[in-house]
């Protein structure tokens, strides 16, 4: 995030306040007067001429630093900083100077421990706190970006950028009060702004104030065609009120604006579920699913509401078609190893995984992922390389036997090779170790019903739809969270 900021005033303020008073020489008021002017080039020239009489007076740089950075030559400005710094490391003005300028060309790691010998110097300095805050927050330190926002008071109050990013990390850091007060003085820098709406009404559905969320919406939905993402958030905030008629009205207007947002149909489903209309959400997902028939999440949304239709067999068509479409799916723990190590690109995930095993052929993990990208890859039975992920899962488990992963890759196997009994002994000691491994759960049922043992499915699958129904309402959750925590700033 680049954040635009009017520090630079601020900074020149606080070098006047040090080189205002002094000797009254006529070259330094000559200069002064220039500076206050926004005479730059001629400050430069006096400044210059100055110099070669006197190069090692830190002010002179100093003022020569001011004068290049009004210019908005940040570049040489904090090189002239620098060689007052050199002279005078304690100089307040060459501190304030050289590190806006590095901040202004981001230069964090320069900008940095310039800040903190201000701040040693100048505590209670709020454009330090400020710039500081901002570049903690660019490295992802929340915490201490935070506290410095905090010291910024008024400074950072007027800019819109540093509140965003200030609202933020104080998401992620879960203070979610304070940041509905930051981004609402956000709201109030750019009332025309949709962005900056959204992101306070999801905060204030977050801490579970649909009607404050609905008022902070209510300028967008008054227009005459408010976008999907506005009727998205108002729907919920419809629901949390209770009032689940005017919800499922809002939700089919922003699916007639968006129908191919998938979003859109699970919070309908998530609806359902919650009032018992099964049928009702799976007539809204069939819909969904003529217009986008690849999609994992709505093939596991109506398998969760088939199960509790106690349709089982439609149930478990649609979670094996989820796996199928997306085996890297929630419902495919063990995918995640793999994309740890690769992303997408297999080949280059095995070669990996085997050039780290020659250092440690006995680490568990690594033999499991060996295993995991061999699987993926498709290995076939009564192949080496089917043979390989066989024997380096039946190792990972031997070395760790609480690796879940593992026992589940294994499982997979065994099921590739008709080993039914076998698979489900697997899937059940992944389950011991992690009662929620939806993908130990799932394969399970596969092997159940292989072995033709039909009696534990019904409750099987309902424990799968409950897992897979506090998972999707996780989700939506960590996706409000989303929305705040990588929102872009707004623009100017």
């Amino acid at each position: 995030m680049r954040m635009r900021t009017k520090f630079i005033g601020a900074i020149l303020l606080c070098i006047s306040s040090v080189f205002g008073q002094g000797q009254k020489d006529n070259p330094l008021d000559a200069i002064r007067a220039a500076l206050a002017s926004r005479d730059f080039d001629h400050a430069v020239e006096l400044i210059r001429a100055e110099l070669r009489r006197s190069p090692n007076n830190a002010r002179l740089w100093t003022f020569q630093g001011i004068a290049f950075a009004g210019e908005g030559d940040n570049s040489n400005a904090l090189v002239s900083f620098k060689n007052a710094l050199k002279i005078e490391p304690n100089n307040v003005g060459a501190l304030a100077g050289a590190a806006q300028s590095a901040y202004a060309t981001n230069k964090s790691a320069e900008a940095v421990p310039l800040l903190n010998r201000l701040l040693r110097l100048r505590p209670d300095e709020p454009t330090a706190h400020a710039m500081l805050a901002v570049l903690e927050y660019r490295e992802g330190d929340c915490a201490d970006a935070t506290t410095h926002f905090e010291k910024a008071g008024e400074v950072i109050r007027s800019q819109i950028d540093g509140l965003n990013a200030f609202g933020t990390c104080l998401v992620k850091l879960k203070k979610l009060g304070q940041a509905e007060s930051v981004f609402s003085q956000a709201l109030k820098l750019r009332p025309e702004d949709r962005r900056e709406r959204h992101l306070l009404a999801s905060l204030e559905i977050m801490t579970r104030k649909p009607q404050e969320a609905l008022a902070t919406l209510k300028p967008l939905l008054d227009d005459a065609d408010p976008s999907a993402d506005t009727l998205q958030l108002a729907s919920a905030a419809y629901e949390d009120l209770g009032d689940t008629p005017r919800a499922v009205e809002t939700l089919r207007q922003a699916l007639l604006r968006d129908p191919l947002n998938v979003s859109l149909y699970l919070d309908f489903a998530n609806i359902s579920f919650s009032h018992e209309s099964f049928q009702v959400g799976i007539d809204v997902i069939d819909e969904g699913l003529r217009l986008q028939p690849k999609s994992a999440d709505l093939y596991l949304a109506r398998g969760v509401l088939y199960v509790q239709l106690a349709q089982y067999d439609k149930a478990e068509a649609d979670f094996e078609k989820a796996q199928e479409l997306d085996p890297a799916q929630s419902l495919g723990a063990a995918a995640q190893g793999l994309a740890a190590v690769q992303e997408n690109d297999l080949d280059h995930a095995l070669a990996t995984v085997q050039a780290k095993l020659k250092q440690n052929p006995n680490d568990p993990m690594l033999l499991y992922l060996q295993a995991d990208v061999l699987t993926q890859k498709g290995a076939d039975s009564g192949t080496p390389e089917f043979q390989l992920a066989l024997q380096s899962a039946e190792r990972a488990i031997k070395l760790r036997p609480t690796l879940a992963a593992g026992r589940e890759v294994l499982a997979k196997l065994y099921m590739q090779t008709g080993q039914y009994k076998e698979a489900a002994d697997q899937c059940r000691k992944a389950l011991a170790s992690d009662p929620k491994d939806q993908t130990a759960l799932y394969r399970l049922i596969q092997a159940l019903r292989k072995m033709g043992d039909k009696d534990e499915l019904p409750a099987l699958l309902k424990r799968l739809a409950s897992l897979r129904e506090e998972t999707t309402k996780e989700e939506r959750e960590k996706y409000r969270y989303k929305l705040i925590e990588e929102g872009e700033p707004a623009k100017p």
